[in-house]
């Protein structure tokens, strides 16, 4: 007799905008790491909470402030760089190089080049996955006879609400 899969279920919806659960992303974060044979510690897991919990790109250094406010005991900065390390590695977690801060990745289950389109205003960050723009990016690097390994494509402007609020 078999048992039942318990591993959460990766989404299938290529037009998904990321209306998925906190806890719903960390279990499946929790089983993509089992899957590979990785550690998921609780330093890690917690860092990765915290990023979702967050709702906008943080910086190391802010998540070394919400470790420290909700444990009650200081964490040093390589020891959340090293989670963070481990967290891309994994692509469970993305950087935002343009402003030095990290998101959690809303489909790690899915292999997709990042498309990050970030308001200037309030600071959040939407997480896109066109497959058009890889094809496009692709066949560019295929002209130049380049080989890439890594995409992330940062958008910066202004949210539907913050241009709202700067019009009126």
């Amino acid at each position: 007799m078999t048992r039942p899969s318990t591993r959460p279920r990766p989404c299938i919806d290529p037009d998904c905008r990321g209306q998925h659960s906190q806890p719903e992303r960390i279990a499946l974060a929790e089983s993509i790491c089992e899957e590979r044979g990785v550690q998921m510690t609780e330093l890690r897991r917690r860092v990765l909470e915290l990023l979702w919990a967050s709702g906008e790109p943080t910086s190391a250094y802010q998540l070394i402030e919400a470790i420290k406010l909700r444990d009650s005991r200081p964490v040093g900065p390589p020891t959340v760089y090293r989670a963070l390390h481990f967290l891309m590695e994994q692509g469970l977690v993305s950087r935002i190089e343009s402003l030095n801060a990290y998101v959690p990745c809303v489909h790690p289950e899915r292999d997709h080049d990042c498309l990050f389109f970030i308001c200037s205003g309030c600071r959040t960050s939407v997480e896109l996955e066109d497959p058009r723009i890889a094809g496009l990016l692709a066949e560019d690097a295929a002209v130049l006879g380049f080989v890439a390994t890594h995409r992330t494509i940062e958008v910066e402007g202004m949210c539907a609400e913050c241009a709202a609020t700067d019009a009126a």
